[in-house]
């Protein structure tokens, strides 16, 4: 077996990402990104534009315009910091919390059927994939210092 996994995870991931677009847009009327900007904020809790940007890899303009649709469409609300500056703070509204609960499940489920489909144990999957990100964190981690 030839040994190319960068390109092979590259073109997963990629051809995930566009199906995971259609199916939202389709169903639901959201597209991935936005989606995946709800979804970090569900897990941070109250955020800012700068913590959201550095999670998506995005920049903070892309982010502001992203976060102005999103509060438009009533899945978040978006605050002045407290502490000043340009800084802004957000956080899911009902409606936002609803809708990334909902889809979130949906798309693990759709996801979890996919890795099994392929004959990849799921739980297997998802242990090396949690162990992976945890070993690149800490890789990124040791480096900064």
């Amino acid at each position: 077996m030839e040994r190319n996994l960068s390109l092979n995870l590259h073109v997963l991931l990629a051809r995930l990402d566009r199906a995971a677009d259609r199916m939202l847009r389709a169903e639901h009327d959201i597209s991935y990104s936005r989606f995946l900007a709800l979804t970090l904020i569900s897990e941070l809790g109250v955020s800012t534009q700068r913590a959201l940007a550095d999670g998506l890899g995005v920049t903070e303009p892309s982010v502001s315009r992203m976060t102005a649709v999103l509060a438009a469409d009533g899945l978040l609300d978006v605050q002045p910091d407290p502490a000043g500056g340009n800084r802004r703070q957000l956080s899911l509204t009902g409606k936002g919390e609803r809708l990334v609960a909902s889809l979130r499940q949906e798309f693990e489920e759709k996801l979890a059927a996919l890795v099994e489909h392929s004959g990849v144990p799921y739980a297997e999957f998802a242990e090396h994939t949690a162990r992976l990100l945890a070993t690149l964190d800490r890789v990124e981690r040791e480096a900064a210092r």
